[in-house]
């Protein structure tokens, strides 16, 4: 793990600076420092990142405007850092692909340890070592997980790092009944489940690429009061 690669994008450069320093006292010796996010798109085009800590009000292109376009290049774990806290702003990170967002100020400590705990379902998800023969079929979409591809109709459809790991979880486990917070601690690894939000968000980004309609999900549906589930087609096995 601190073999991996790290992109830290923030204007202010003593922030910067001082994360990438905390971060080579706990053992991570790749870090790369920009400071605009056309650096931090040029960054992205030329070497492939296993984890990117991204400042969201820079001046010219915000972090919110700049992550959709570094999505297309990597399904690397995207962490926000803000001064800004409300639900929507939070929401609109995770809209836009990202991971995880934490608000300023912060304690850099944190920071590492969600950063660790990112990178760690994130080279497992990715790992040579995976069973060969995870291709889940289902009709209208296949989930490779060795190769970590989601293709609907034929078409490769990028996503981010939780989103396929959320949807690799679902299946693996087709027309079960998971409610969010079971999601939430077998996806994130986390016990404390108090935010509803996340896993919501998360749904909702699969089903933007695996259904017809997102709007009326034939595959990825909720069961009133009760929590989601993948359904297999029938004729699909």
């Amino acid at each position: 793990m601190n073999d991996a690669k790290i992109l830290i994008v923030d204007d202010e450069r003593s922030i910067a600076e001082m994360m990438a320093t905390v971060l080579r006292k706990e053992g991570f010796s790749n870090i790369d420092l920009v400071f605009d996010g056309e650096a931090a798109l040029a960054a992205c085009e030329q070497r492939r990142y296993e984890m990117i800590l991204l400042d969201v009000m820079m001046p010219g292109q915000s972090g919110l405007e700049i992550c959709p376009f570094i999505r297309r290049t990597t399904d690397a774990p995207i962490l926000f850092l803000t001064a800004r806290t409300s639900d929507f702003d939070k929401l609109s990170g995770f809209a836009v692909g990202g991971d995880d967002y934490i608000t300023k100020p912060f304690n850099p400590l944190e920071v590492v340890a969600r950063m660790r705990a990112q990178l760690r379902r994130y080279l497992q998800a990715n790992s040579q070592s995976s069973p060969p023969g995870s291709i889940y079929d289902f009709g209208r979409f296949q989930v490779d997980e060795l190769e970590a591809t989601l293709t609907v109709e034929g078409q490769l459809s990028p996503c981010p790092a939780l989103v396929f790991q959320l949807l690799v979880f679902l299946c693996k486990n087709p027309n079960r009944l998971f409610s969010k917070s079971e999601l939430y601690q077998r996806v994130w690894g986390e016990d404390m489940y108090n935010d509803d939000n996340t896993v919501m968000v998360h749904i909702h980004r699969i089903r933007e690429r695996i259904e017809r309609d997102p709007s009326k999900p034939q595959y990825l549906v909720n069961i009133r009061g009760m929590g989601y589930k993948l359904i297999l087609p029938k004729g699909v096995t």
